[in-house]
């Protein structure tokens, strides 16, 4: 399952639109019922309206009706593993603390994570609860 989604995340890497840094991240993303859903990264001129292959490829999962995450392949340089930056962990602890995270340079060089080992003591809907 983690080399399919790792190979969805390069290809996705390949349509990214990075004029300014020129670091391709490409995301896949699979739900609990087994869809997998691509995103890469789109940058702007002005910077902040840039977005992270993760949250455009939730994004999209998201619009699509699909809110239970189970993993999430982040593929950025093929020398050094790519972390999804705190933005991006923040909006993906928001569909669930156990979503596995697969940092990958290719399909056999990849590690795993749960977002709640990269973003502990997050805050999430349950603490919205609590308020």
């Amino acid at each position: 399952m983690y080399k399919e989604l790792i190979a969805k995340a390069i290809e996705a890497r390949e349509k990214a639109y990075v004029p300014y840094s020129n670091f391709l991240v490409g995301a896949a993303v699979k739900t609990k019922e087994g869809k997998i859903f691509t995103g890469c990264n789109i940058e702007s001129a002005s910077f902040t309206p840039t977005i992270c292959a993760e949250r455009t490829a939730l994004s999209k999962a998201i619009s699509e009706g699909h809110k239970e995450i189970e993993a999430i392949a982040v593929v950025g340089s093929f020398e050094e593993y790519t972390f999804p930056c705190g933005v991006c962990r923040q909006f993906i602890v928001e569909f669930g603390k156990d979503i596995k995270i697969i940092v990958a340079k290719n399909t056999d060089e990849y590690k795993i994570y749960q977002i709640s080992d990269l973003l502990p003591h997050s805050f999430g809907p349950e603490d919205i609860d609590n308020v």
